[in-house]
């Protein structure tokens, strides 16, 4: 297979000019799509007349694996609308990822610990927010190494360049410990590091859906697009750069599953943008069954097992929600960073005119959660017609462990009174009404009953109607 071009997107953030300069680029050079990798980049999925790349000097097209250039993933993305680390603001991200200048032979994650849409581990060199303001921990797994390891000190935001730097330039000595490469950082550069105090605490989140216009705070929406087949129009995608710049929107961002968000749609442009994804006819409202997945690019054969799962999944009536599920080969050189894992064993060669067919492997990520970065073998060589009722088991599974104590964990048991506490769950998008906070993204005050709403009361999150809202009663310590 030929590797395709892809553009390096600094942190899988770009303005609408830059993607509208992108499009216009792929357009003269014959396309009519792009798509978007799992390093949060740009793909060009066809081959390109490569005599005319002299015509786009704001354009570097690199093929990771021929030129030796990787992408910087960031979590960007969720600034604002996911859990986050008080001081790790959208603004924050910006100057941090500004100051990478070079074009980075690693694989480099910016990430924070507490959303879960993007994931933490899957650079070589993975920085993480901590809770001092500025610091982060710093977690390697270099080109060799079987397991990622923590760097034994915080590194200052104002350091994280020079400190990658550095690591690519030691990698001549191929340092086999994570104390190696500490020694010869330090002999190598000057740095503002702090001492590692707590070992870094990455809560359990169930994954989230990502897509279609949803609410932040009072008078802004953001808006995730996400196209099964990971073909972008270029039409569809001018014109929305064009909507982005009519209002004020300066950034547009790439989230790892191939797809993007827009945020900071003014609440009066709400129906201006509706009526322009409905003119080009987008669907934002796909199952979370078939969004949940990571697929290698352009891999006919892993498109079509998809389909072939998700269908099983819909006609059996499974909910997925929270699994993330990915499908990779035995030669794959990327790292797992889905609850479970469905992987394509390397054929044996034919024995004659005897056709052999496909078997797989069938992962899971410790507790379900990829943060773990522990995988467990649940079942080898099966053939495809299996994966569904096996895929199924685990999903039950993981719903019966979940809210159980963590085997990692070590929990002061002590006796405790249960009691109960209702709260009013939207059908839609399962958001909790709570009348002990209230909401007060609509200026609602803490203690006010459900029942007292207005009539008129939308779901914080999806607008769904009141009458959407069903009770629930909570089991409490």
């Amino acid at each position: 297979m030929i590797e395709p071009y892809r553009l390096m997107i600094n942190g899988g953030v770009l303005s609408p000019g830059e993607l509208k300069y992108i499009c216009e680029a792929a357009e003269y050079l014959g396309l009519d799509a792009i798509s978007f990798g799992s390093r949060q980049d740009i793909i060009f999925p066809e081959e390109i007349d490569e005599t005319k790349f002299s015509q786009f000097d704001k354009i570097q097209f690199v093929k990771p694996k021929q030129d030796g250039i990787e992408n910087i993933a960031s979590s960007y993305v969720s600034a604002d609308i996911l859990p986050s680390t008080s001081w790790l603001t959208s603004d924050r991200y910006l100057y941090v990822l500004e100051q990478f200048k070079h074009n980075p032979k690693l694989r480099i994650n910016v990430i924070d610990p507490k959303q879960r849409l993007v994931p933490l581990f899957t650079g070589n060199v993975n920085f993480i927010a901590s809770k001092h303001e500025d610091y982060w921990y710093l977690y390697l797994r270099l080109p060799g190494w079987k397991k990622t390891k923590m760097y034994p000190a915080l590194i200052y935001s104002w350091d994280m360049d020079k400190v990658e730097l550095a690591i690519e330039n030691i990698l001549i000595e191929e340092p086999e410990t994570i104390e190696m490469v500490f020694d010869l950082v330090n002999d190598a550069i000057e740095t503002n590091n702090r001492t590692v105090d707590k070992s870094l605490d990455v809560p359990f989140y169930p994954f989230p859906y990502y897509e279609g216009m949803n609410r932040i705070g009072t008078d802004r929406y953001w808006l995730g697009l996400y196209w099964r087949n990971n073909r972008y129009d270029i039409p569809f995608l001018k014109a929305m750069c064009d909507l982005c710049s009519e209002n004020k929107i300066g950034k547009i961002s790439i989230t790892p599953w191939k797809s993007f968000i827009v945020k900071g749609i003014p609440l009066h442009s709400k129906l201006t943008w509706e009526k322009f994804l409905g003119k080009y006819g987008i669907n934002v409202r796909h199952s979370m069954l078939e969004m949940n997945w990571h697929l290698p690019v352009n891999d006919k054969d892993a498109l079509s097992l998809k389909k072939y799962l998700v269908t099983n999944f819909d006609q059996n009536d499974i909910s997925t929600y929270g699994l993330t599920f990915g499908i990779t080969n035995h030669n794959s050189d990327t790292y797992n960073f889905t609850s479970i894992v469905i992987e394509k064993n390397k054929i044996p060669e034919a024995l004659g005119n005897f056709k052999i067919r496909d078997t797989y492997n069938l992962l899971y990520a410790k507790n379900f959660d990829p943060n773990t970065r522990q995988y467990i073998m649940h079942v080898q060589d099966v053939d495809m017609v299996e994966l569904p009722g096996l895929l199924m088991e685990l999903s039950q599974l993981y719903f019966e462990e979940l809210g159980t104590e963590r085997e990692d964990e070590k929990v002061e048991i002590t006796t405790k009174k249960l009691t109960t506490e209702e709260v009013y769950q939207c059908s839609d998008c399962l958001t909790i009404y709570n009348e002990i906070y209230g909401d007060i993204t609509q200026n609602i005050e803490s203690n006010t009953s459900f029942e007292s709403l207005s009539e008129t009361y939308e779901c914080s999150l999806c607008e769904a109607p009141k009458s959407s809202f069903e009770k629930k009663v909570l089991l409490k310590l």
